[in-house]
């Protein structure tokens, strides 16, 4: 799969042989944001254009937008691997919680 870049947002990239262009699409996020061209750097540039106009309708309709990876994982373990791991984290003078 193909990827791009822009603001800490990330899109997939397919050819269309339907429409016989690039279709660019934002991943990791509810709302749909898509763009296409017919070449590879045209493609940047409407990717980028797409990511700017997301931001701009979300703050002109008083929207925060979505941030497309908090930072933030739930991940569940075996409560053994749990308490090894905090031990681990405590003797590094780290927490699991902030890093």
């Amino acid at each position: 799969m193909n990827t791009m870049t822009y603001k800490r947002y990330t899109a997939t990239v397919e050819y269309s042989e339907e429409d016989g262009c690039l279709i660019g699409r934002l991943i990791g996020m509810r709302a749909i944001v898509a763009f296409d061209a017919a070449s590879v750097s045209e493609l940047r540039k409407q990717f980028r254009k797409a990511v700017e106009h997301y931001l701009r309708a979300s703050e002109k309709l008083g929207l925060t937008p979505e941030k497309p990876h908090s930072g933030r994982m739930m991940v569940r373990v075996a409560p053994e691997l749990h308490a090894k791991a905090a031990v681990a984290a405590k003797s590094a003078g780290k927490s699991l919680i902030n890093g």
